[in-house]
């Protein structure tokens, strides 16, 4: 009849197998995940950066940017880089990054403080669900 055994669940007690055609299993287990994959939400993680002296006109700029990624529904990083000696103004990093967080408040949710990792000092924030 062109038909084969197939185990289904190996792990069972006893092993459960059909008699079925394994090449129209093969395609119908394909075509179920690509089906799962198609419904998977991906996770798109946006980034911006700021300077430590960056002035009100920039913020302005960014935070407009930092509110279409928010409202499109992706994750976004922002970060202060530090060059060369301006790590000793982390104090204003910090600052800049709350206010940040701050003007975003009804946008998204702050995932977690500004933390300094070697010369930036990093936020994220989560788009608020609809």
């Amino acid at each position: 009849m062109d038909l084969d055994l197939v185990e289904i669940s190996p792990n069972a007690s006893p092993p459960v197998c059909k008699i079925i055609d394994y090449k129209k299993f093969l395609y119908e287990q394909k075509r179920k995940q690509k089906e799962m994959k198609s419904k998977q939400v991906k996770v798109v993680l946006k980034e911006i950066r700021f300077g430590p002296n960056t002035d009100e006109h920039d913020f302005q700029f960014k935070l407009k940017h930092a509110i279409k990624f928010l409202s499109e529904g992706a994750k976004l990083k922002a970060f202060v880089f530090f060059k060369g000696r301006s790590i000793i103004y982390k104090d204003r990093g910090e600052i800049l990054l709350l206010k940040f967080a701050q003007e975003l408040e009804e946008y998204g949710v702050l995932e977690k403080m500004p933390e300094l990792m070697g010369k930036k000092m990093t936020i994220i924030i989560n788009p608020k669900k609809k």
